[in-house]
């Protein structure tokens, strides 16, 4: 395999530019990274579809990962449930050394195989359900030993990998291989690896939901009101909407259905 995350940096002397010569060269580099993507867009639309089949099916999606891109997908995970309205557990992490310890980022744990087979034992995965591994090498311990385990127990799996021809590209169903290139830092993968699987969480979790049905027009009408910029922008939608004129009331009807969408079924309305 050839691990051109860890080839040279394009860029020598580095300390001896400017500010303004280094973020040029940064957002240069940064505007390659879609462009890499788009070459990957057949690979991810399989991966959608697979996950799209296995959530309405009844099962759950994992993202498996360790070091910035498992940390990354935390991050897309936690906020499925707020922006779209579904049940915590329909979209989990496992992450190298727990994501109760996200913060500490126990980076020792990508080695420990063994972790990744129990936890995936205790989250009872199984074939109704998908799990994708993280790892800008592909070649992570963690992301592989639960990749296989899961190979062994009939899960369906996907990656994101930044590298071609990786062991844990080989060992997914649904490889992912978005190639970055040399990183602006040797070897710095929190950069534009690090960009991509950003790009690609927000690309898959956007496109699962709406396929699920919890966007409808270009709304999240299944958004729960958290906090009082959230309920504002749903009763501004449900006004839109509804065409209730009236803020007040559109809160007040909001807040009895919980949500936009109920709302709007209570109401009788077309909901696109």
């Amino acid at each position: 395999m050839t691990r051109i995350t860890e080839q040279p940096s394009r860029y020598d002397h580095l300390e001896t530019k400017s500010v303004d010569e280094l973020v040029t060269l940064i957002n240069n580099e940064d505007a390659t990274v879609a462009v890499a993507i788009q070459k990957a867009l057949p690979q991810v639309s399989l991966l959608i579809q697979a996950i799209v089949e296995k959530l309405r099916n009844g099962g759950r999606m994992f993202y498996l990962g360790a070091g910035s891109g498992g940390r990354l997908s935390v991050l897309d995970a936690l906020e499925l449930p707020t922006t779209y309205g579904i049940p915590k557990g329909i979209v989990n992490v496992i992450l190298a050394g727990g994501v109760e310890n996200l913060a500490e980022a126990p980076e020792e744990k990508e080695d420990d195989v063994q972790e990744v087979i129990d936890r995936l034992n205790a989250a009872q995965v199984s074939a109704k359900d998908i799990v994708i591994g993280i790892s800008a090498s592909g070649s992570t311990p963690f992301v592989l030993a639960g990749l296989l385990e899961c190979g062994r127990k009939g899960v369906t799996t996907g990656c994101i990998v930044s590298n071609p021809g990786s062991a844990i590209a080989a060992a997914a169903s649904l490889p992912v291989e978005v190639i970055t290139g040399p990183e602006f830092i040797t070897g710095s993968t929190r950069m534009k690896c690090g960009t991509a699987q950003k790009m690609l969480f927000d690309m898959i979790s956007t496109t699962v939901m709406i396929q699920l049905g919890r966007v409808e027009g270009n709304s999240m009408v299944n958004v729960k009101l958290i906090n009082d910029k959230i309920t504002d922008r749903a009763v501004k939608m449900l006004m839109q909407k509804a065409g209730i004129s009236g803020y007040e009331k559109a809160k007040a009807i909001l807040l009895e259905h919980g949500s936009v969408k109920n709302a709007m079924t209570a109401l009788g309305q077309n909901q696109h």
